[in-house]
């Protein structure tokens, strides 16, 4: 998997001579394509052979046609594609974009074959959202380490606002001349900084897709950071450090109180917002000093902070939201690491551009607006008004886990609440969000391994779009710990209530 640096110019529009039926050679096809009316330049092409390309463990299970392109856009940026065109017998009409993750500078293969090998019919494409990972401390963040994209701001709006938007129409072009029409349909599926670009495109670019899958999104970009820093304060004493330990501890305290709410003891909270469970209750003695059966003062005080999320200094406004009870077994990145990787760095490069500020000394008042002003208006995608999507007939699927170890889960409880009150009332027709009970930042969460984390969002999805199905329940499946258990996933408000039969079966469970 690599492209060409060289570049090859070619002409207008994306055509290429394919007879009806047929599918085209693969190199013969991408070396006439014509591209420039979309900024694109052809970079080079081959044909793989079915369980000839691997990503992360995972081979294609049909043989495709890769095309890589490159995109220029803004004063002398690029972005770098590639889209892979299944034969014309696996091939249904469909297009599938897939987002990014992290800070982004490289295409998500993993993501890319997922949907290859899905069985819906999809020609794939994926980006690199218009900057490399290798130019940018390899796509990771750390305090005073200068990264590039963070100081341009045409690659800060390609990385999650315009990453997909950027590549989607010449993508589609090389989709329609290699199959002698354009896709039927158009879908998009990211997770995380992938999540937040799918909102991008719901307020930004309403018109490209038919359906958007946003899962653990992070479209409220500047204040998730806001979050880690203010996480990673909280715990930053040894006295209010909580250790691993410390923190199983809590989340065991937690479904001892809770775990029946559902109807089930699986160790599992079905909805953590309706457990009453009180950390006050873990408080150690006076005369206790051993923090792994009890909490300090200091470390109640964390946690409670944790739980309470970041505040206004001076407003008590509530800047994100906090975590839920139940996830507490994976808060040990939010004592510093998230910092150090996406907080410090946007804080240092982008609001500030000194790469000796001190994060430390953020005030949690005045600097909430420099925040808002020099990051918030690139990295957000926030506007509750999304008419332009909903009178494009767009759907929208959203994915949740609540015990997420980066993202709050109620973060995307509380915009779906933000746009149904700009819409005054339900926007179930076109807006669901389903919430995932145990569930990780795109995935398993480690300290549920019973719980499983493939979601059949994908298939609910096009139902939707295409036969006008909505979603009224997903299956998950293949949890980490290799058991056949699967798991109903609820349109949120409801929740899964064991109902009778196996408790390992979601066909026990009913949306309530």
């Amino acid at each position: 998997m690599h492209y060409s640096s060289a570049f090859l110019a070619i002409a207008p529009l994306a055509s290429a001579l394919v007879l009806p039926g047929t599918t085209p050679d693969c190199t013969s096809f991408a070396q006439s394509l014509q591209l420039s009316d979309y900024n694109a330049t052809y970079l080079n092409a081959t044909q793989y052979a079915a369980k000839s390309v691997s990503g992360y463990g995972v081979y294609n299970a049909i043989p495709f046609c890769e095309v890589y392109a490159s995109i220029s856009y803004g004063s002398n940026n690029t972005l770098v594609f590639a889209t892979w065109l299944p034969s014309r017998k696996a091939y249904e009409d469909r297009f599938m974009a897939v987002g990014n993750g992290g800070m982004a500078g490289t295409i998500d293969y993993y993501g890319m074959i997922t949907q290859l090998n899905a069985g819906m019919g999809f020609a794939v494409a994926g980006g690199n959202a218009g900057h490399l990972a290798s130019e940018n401390n390899d796509g990771g963040g750390a305090p005073g380490v200068y990264i590039p994209y963070l100081h341009d701001e045409e690659q800060v709006t390609a990385w999650i606002h315009d990453a997909i938007s950027l590549y989607t129409p010449a993508a589609k072009a090389l989709v329609a001349a290699y199959y002698g029409h354009g896709a039927r349909h158009a879908y998009y599926d990211g997770c995380s900084t992938g999540g937040a670009q799918g909102f991008a495109l719901a307020q930004y670019h309403p018109e490209l897709f038919d359906g958007i899958i946003a899962g653990s999104p992070g479209n409220w970009y500047s204040h998730l950071a806001l979050s880690f820093l203010w996480n990673a304060q909280h715990t930053a004493s040894n006295a209010s450090k909580l250790s691993q330990e410390t923190l199983n501890f809590i989340a065991n305290a937690t479904l001892d109180a809770c775990d029946l709410n559902d109807g089930v003891a699986d160790r599992l909270i079905e909805n953590p917002l309706s457990c009453n469970f009180t950390i006050d209750s873990l408080a150690c003695n006076l005369t206790a000093t051993n923090s792994s059966t009890c909490l300090t003062l200091a470390q109640l005080e964390a946690a409670k902070a944790i739980y309470a999320g970041p505040v206004h200094s001076d407003s008590g406004t509530q800047l994100y939201p906090g975590f839920d009870i139940g996830s507490e077994s994976s808060w040990l990145y939010q004592e510093g690491l998230l910092s150090n990787a996406f907080s410090v760095p946007i804080l240092q490069s982008l609001v500030y551009d000194i790469l000796s500020y001190d994060a430390s000394t953020f005030n949690w008042a005045s600097d909430v607006a420099d925040l808002d002003a020099k990051a918030g208006t690139l990295i957000d995608e926030i506007d509750p008004d999304l008419s332009a999507f909903k009178n494009c007939g767009g759907k929208l699927l959203v994915t949740q886990g609540w015990a997420d170890a980066y993202n709050a889960a109620t973060w995307p409880i509380q915009h779906l609440e933000q746009v149904e009150n700009f819409f005054d009332g339900s926007v179930a027709e076109w807006f669901r969000l389903f919430m995932v009970p145990g569930g990780g930042h795109c995935g398993a969460a480690a300290a549920y391994k019973n719980v499983p984390t493939t979601y059949h969002t994908v298939a609910k999805l096009v139902q939707w779009v295409e036969g006008g199905d909505a979603p009224e329940e997903v299956l998950s499946k293949n949890p980490p710990d290799g058991s056949s258990r699967t798991r109903k996933l609820c349109p949120w408000p409801a929740t899964a209530r064991y109902a009778s039969g196996d408790v390992d079966d979601w066909n026990s469970y009913m949306c309530e």
